[in-house]
């Protein structure tokens, strides 16, 4: 036993050797050194199911150096107005410290309708930025260099449209597209399990899927075209484990997809990385993110055939709860916020966004923001929680909440597959999709969790616990008509500026593609040029397609 304790930590410690560390002072507050990282003492059980930081199966970490390394991105989630008002957050967020972009879209861009489509109607700019055109993302990104910033856009639908704007946006500021480097949310599954934005049948949905990362990987090598999105099925209802089970399970069919495509996986899954909740129960969520890593990547080797380590690689970005925030005495949501990044910092994050303590009430105030913002600078510069990889690794009872998960998902796993009529993941998700079995398991734990509350097992302080209160009134930010109004008058104008011809040709020319198999995004990218609205497009790609209705259930 000993000598597999010792040749664990001889490995760990030849990579730890090769990697880059961040100049800075790893002690404790008290000036106490500490090492990179802690195992097991001489004469103990080795950690076999653990394994080391930076070593299958990753439970512990995916590089060696943990934080040591390279601090989790710092990536806050904003957008709101319209472009200009966006833009000039992006620019408050980047000056306080924040090292990434996070896009925010309108209702009516998440359903790739214009401003001025009739159910846009009172929806513009309200919960994210409105999007009409390339024009939109060239105002967006003023005076920020995409190829300098790595950006990130929570959006599936309509996300190759407003991702070819994106392109389209950095070639204008002379960027090579093949240097960009962010994510493209475009999961599409979990609109169907939670969110319910879609555009069309879950197929010609796959099928753009395929496209995107088919063009990905021939061009933007770097680009990660697919954010498998667990946060929306949490915010839904579901329970931890069902969350990481519906995530992973998704994931998998988008491999499978990418393999139907003929691409090889060493090479197209390093392109996958993942978007988790970090909710309230504090180690639930850190044994959460340490078993995503280890079933990923067991799955990833054992099941499809992955052999390099970033191919099996779970890399992710985390948002705290939207979900757990209260709308009364909402200064709690500042503790309850960063409880749960702390969490997610534990559980090793690569990116993350804290939300602001006013957004259960509208979308967060400059001032709101920039608590959310140095909720996570606190973490990383003053409480020592980057200095030692996997800090909770060996806990008893993390150790044992994490074998829990991986087998609660597991039982999952097999229950997904016995749906699927081939036995493949994508069709048991497709299954369970028409039948409607996700969205009635995260109803039924979302009915058990609200029945706990009402017969006081489960406590909300200030809602069910606690609620005398001195609160004031918060100040909230309001987005007025005139951001609607404006939004649809230079939509117009823009309209009328452009070449009508070429707008109908490039139109003219995806539809036909679309009725092939031809890969969409060259043609997409030809109408966006011309400045073909994403309403346009979509309306273009739906006259193929079709909409889609979920089945009702009872």
């Amino acid at each position: 036993m000993t000598e597999q304790v010792d040749g664990g930590r001889e490995r760990w410690q030849q990579r730890y050797a090769g990697s880059k560390v961040r100049d800075a002072d790893f002690t404790t507050l008290s000036g106490l050194d500490v090492d990179p990282v802690y195992g097991p003492p001489d004469g103990a059980e080795p950690p076999e199911r653990i394994g080391w930081p930076g070593e299958f199966p990753f439970t512990r970490g995916l590089y060696a150096s943990g934080y040591r390394g390279k601090a989790w991105t710092i990536r806050q989630f904003s957008g709101f107005g319209n472009v200009r008002q966006t833009n000039e957050r992006y620019k408050m967020l980047i000056g306080a410290g924040g090292g990434g972009l996070s896009v925010a879209f309108d209702m009516p861009t998440l359903m790739g309708r214009d401003s001025d489509d009739p159910r846009s109607l009172g929806e513009v700019g309200h919960c994210g930025v409105a999007i009409d055109s390339a024009a939109d993302m060239d105002a967006l990104f003023d005076g920020i260099r995409l190829d300098e910033i790595t950006t990130s856009m929570t959006i599936s639908g309509p996300a190759v449209p407003v991702f070819c704007m994106y392109l389209v946006a950095a070639q204008r500021q002379g960027a090579e597209i093949s240097s960009l480097d962010g994510t493209l949310q475009t999961d599409i599954f979990k609109e169907y399990i939670a969110q319910k934005e879609w555009l069309f049948a879950p197929e010609p949905h796959l099928r753009l899927i395929g496209d995107l990362m088919e063009f990905c990987a021939r061009e933007i090598p770097r680009y990660k075209p697919l954010s498998v999105s667990g946060y929306h099925i949490r915010e839904a209802g579901s329970t931890a484990a069902q969350e990481l089970a519906f995530t992973l399970a998704d994931g998998f069919g988008y491999v499978e997809l990418g393999l139907s495509r003929g691409l090889d996986i060493d090479e197209f899954a390093p392109g996958l990385s993942f978007f988790f909740d970090a909710h309230i129960d504090f180690f639930e969520e850190i044994a959460k993110f340490r078993a995503a890593r280890r079933i990923w990547a067991r799955w990833m080797r054992d099941v499809y055939g992955a052999r390099t380590a970033r191919a099996q690689w779970l890399r992710f970005h985390t948002q705290t709860a939207g979900v757990s925030l209260t709308a009364q005495q909402p200064a709690n949501n500042v503790v309850r916020t960063a409880v749960e990044a702390l969490a997610a910092v534990l559980g090793g994050t690569n990116s993350l966004h804290t939300n602001a303590l006013d957004e259960v009430l509208a979308l967060p105030s400059q001032a709101a923001a920039q608590t959310a913002l140095r909720t996570q600078q606190v973490l990383a510069e003053e409480t020592g929680v980057g200095n030692v990889a996997d800090p909770l690794g060996g806990s008893w009872y993390v150790e044992a909440l994490t074998d829990r998960m991986e087998a609660e998902a597991e039982k999952i796993f097999a229950r997904i597959r016995e749906m699927s009529p081939d036995g493949s993941m994508t069709g048991g998700i497709l299954q369970g999709i028409s039948s409607g079995w996700f969205t009635g398991e995260i109803a039924d734990a979302a009915f058990e969790y609200q029945r706990k509350l009402e017969k006081g097992e489960k406590q909300i302080v200030g809602v069910t616990s606690h609620t005398e209160t001195v609160d004031d009134e918060l100040e909230t930010l309001r987005i007025g008509p005139e951001v609607e109004r404006e939004q649809v008058r230079d939509l117009v104008a823009r309209r009328a500026a452009r070449d009508a011809d070429a707008v109908s040709k490039a139109l003219s020319e995806l539809v036909a593609a679309a009725r092939t198999t031809a890969n969409l995004v060259p043609p997409m990218l030809d109408a966006v040029r011309a400045e073909a609205t994403l309403g346009e497009i979509c309306g273009a790609l739906r006259d193929v397609w079709g909409s889609y209705a979920e089945p009702p259930a009872f």
